[in-house]
């Protein structure tokens, strides 16, 4: 069973559409900058990945991961045409909606009605979607959203499905990491001895989930597992990763010998990173042919909600250009990627045929996608 992805979006804050934002990370260039949307004084870490569409620092607008939102749509929509109505489905994974939209009408900076505050009501004016749904399953919510997208095409219950997420910076976010991660990061560096914890980022992403073979396809979706641990609140279990690994080579039918690239969950803090390369290891250790690894997190910041789907249209993209992006900032990697084949310094061409994607959450929601070329 496979699906075809018709379709791509995104925005972050090193590229305005998919593909300026990959040309972005395979020159090694990341969106890291001081933090433009609040004071801070109130802070230890003053870094972020925000896109810089403010009207300047210290100021903000509401509903700008809706803005986010709608043009990743648009761009994956322009991709995919045509596209049948109007049995389209909308599933759009996030972490914080908008959040900072409610923080700016709390602080008196703006008056919004809350019924903008979901994501439905601005797709199906743009659009015409009658039917959108929203989850909230922490940094796996993409692929799960993406997951659920091959169920309804499965069912018969769609005809296209538009999988997206989006999230933007919110300040309580922000202020709740600064005081639980021990150390201060100046930048997000993935499994690299000197990370020092996670930065947020924004952006949106968006694909278009078509039944395999109807369109002419960018990429094909062979399999997304997914799981729930309960393990820890934030720590994650290696173990329940591996599993997830396993189960969608095991969905995809392929073995780990045929993954080619990996994009990496890649978050940047100790624990995080520590049980994503332990379970690489236990998943692709005992096999000659080794995938190679990259992490989008290193330039565009943990984008949330969204940051699955943004490592899934990397991947499509590294896919149909046979190149590999760096990992930004990786100089000396941990103990637990030894043996393994991390793309460091420079991007990577390879003959690519097939691409693995992690998603982890907190709570341990855990999610993993398997692509193929359509070439």
């Amino acid at each position: 069973m496979s699906w075809d992805i018709t379709g791509l979006g995104a925005v972050a804050s090193v590229g305005t559409d998919p593909g300026e934002i990959f040309d972005a990370l395979c020159a090694g260039r990341t969106g890291l900058a001081k933090l433009r949307a609040f004071d801070l004084s109130r802070y230890r870490a003053h870094y972020a990945y925000e896109i810089d569409d403010r009207p300047g620092p210290g100021h903000d607008e509401p509903l700008r991961a809706t803005r986010w939102l709608l043009t990743a749509v648009e761009q994956a929509l322009a991709e995919a045409e045509p596209v049948p109505g109007p049995r389209i489905a909308v599933l759009v994974g996030t972490t914080l909606r908008e959040q900072r939209s409610v923080e700016l009408w709390w602080r008196g900076d703006s008056d919004i009605d809350q019924d903008r505050l979901h994501f439905g009501p601005a797709l199906a004016q743009r659009f015409g979607f009658e039917h959108t749904y929203t989850f909230a399953n922490a940094c796996a919510a993409g692929l799960y959203a993406l997951g659920m997208a091959a169920d309804l095409l499965d069912g018969g219950l769609a005809d296209a499905v538009v999988v997206a997420g989006t999230d933007s910076v919110t300040e309580s976010a922000f202020g709740t990491l600064d005081r639980v991660q021990n150390r201060v990061p100046e930048a997000l560096r993935p499994f690299d001895r000197a990370r020092a914890g996670m930065l947020m980022g924004e952006g949106a992403a968006a694909v278009v989930l078509r039944p395999s073979g109807e369109r002419p396809a960018l990429a094909r979706l062979r399999a997304v597992s997914m799981n729930c641990d309960a393990h820890h609140p934030t720590a994650p279990d290696r173990h329940s990763i591996a599993a997830a690994m396993r189960e969608a080579h095991e969905r995809a039918g392929l073995g780990p010998g045929d993954v080619d690239v990996v994009m990496l969950h890649g978050s940047g803090t100790e624990l995080n990173d520590a049980a994503e390369a332990a379970a690489l290891g236990a998943v692709f250790g005992p096999h000659q042919s080794r995938p190679l690894l990259t992490a989008v997190k290193s330039a565009t910041g943990h984008t949330l909600g969204g940051s699955g789907l943004l490592s899934l249209v990397t991947a499509v993209h590294a896919l149909r250009r046979g190149v590999v992006p760096p990992i930004a900032g990786l100089s000396d990697p941990i103990d637990e990627l030894r043996d393994m084949r991390p793309v460091r310094d420079r991007a990577a061409p390879a003959p690519l045929r097939t691409a693995q994607v992690n998603a982890f959450g907190f709570g341990g929601i855990n999610a993993v996608a398997v692509l193929e070329s359509a070439r």
